[in-house]
């Protein structure tokens, strides 16, 4: 039997309540190897979802962004049940000032995501779904339409810094949307993309605890996702992945088949 989806919400939405927002735009930051920011609200956030899901389910093992690399490899090949937290995606924005972060939650079992959990604070947006059984915001039925754009009139979620070189030029000279927006957050990016803020979605490599919730919850929303070349998003293991979406089947094909004959 699963866990339930309103005691995980409850627990996300207590401690980053508790432990981010009441630390926003009062805390400094530290730079860790890989040369991303870490915050004492990660550090805290972190901890106090780590002791609240081990003290309800110690059966499920628990991997954390802020873990060492060589103990994420081993949790990922060696357990059936797997949470999957980052606890505060949007460090820079948070660090920063710019109100666009959120806690993201993922239950892995058997190397699939059978839960997936992303929480704006700032908003009070919980993002959920159960496999199988659909995607909520604040417990409402998410789901993703037909836009009825064309594709040079969408607005698209481009983040260029961790794209190839070549795409990024071509996409500067001949862009095939209207314009082009970055939320700085991947769990959000994949959530609003769920609720349809947005037409087009693309990032260049995403870590797992960027894309495990986020693609259970546009899944079970109805959205459409893939690599760009065009695999499945999700795995279960740490190399990054590329990622394009779009809510709308028609913009979706449409985007693909732009990036990939570019690519090709």
């Amino acid at each position: 039997m699963l866990p339930k989806l309103q005691t995980l919400e409850d627990i996300i939405r207590q401690v980053a309540k508790e432990e981010i927002l009441t630390r926003f735009n009062r805390v400094g930051y530290e730079i860790k190897d890989d040369g991303s920011l870490l915050t004492e609200a990660d550090l805290s956030a972190d901890k106090r979802i780590c002791d609240a899901l081990a003290e309800l389910y110690p059966e499920i093992a628990f991997l954390s962004e802020e873990m060492e690399v060589f103990e994420q490899e081993e949790l990922l090949n060696n357990s059936e049940k797997l949470w999957c937290l980052d606890p505060l995606d949007g460090t820079s924005n948070f660090a920063a000032g710019i109100p666009l972060f959120a806690t993201s939650l993922a239950l892995f079992i058997n190397g699939e995501v059978q839960i997936g959990i992303t929480y704006d604070p700032i908003r009070d947006e919980m993002f959920s779904a159960i496999k199988g059984q659909g995607a909520w915001l604040n417990a409402k039925s998410l789901v993703c339409h037909s836009s009825e754009f064309a594709l040079n009139k969408t607005i698209a979620i481009v983040d260029f810094k961790r794209l190839q070189p070549e795409l990024v030029q071509r996409l500067l000279n001949n862009a095939p949307y209207k314009s082009q927006r970055n939320l700085g957050s991947c769990v959000l990016e994949w959530a609003w993309m769920a609720a349809n803020r947005g037409h087009l979605y693309l990032h260049g490599g995403m870590k797992l605890w960027d894309l495990a919730a986020g693609s259970l919850i546009l899944s079970e929303a109805g959205g459409y996702s893939c690599t760009l070349e065009g695999e499945e998003v999700f795995r279960a293991a740490m190399k990054p992945r590329s990622v394009l979406i779009s809510p709308d089947k028609n913009l979706f094909e449409a985007w693909k088949l732009f990036l990939m004959e570019k690519k090709n």
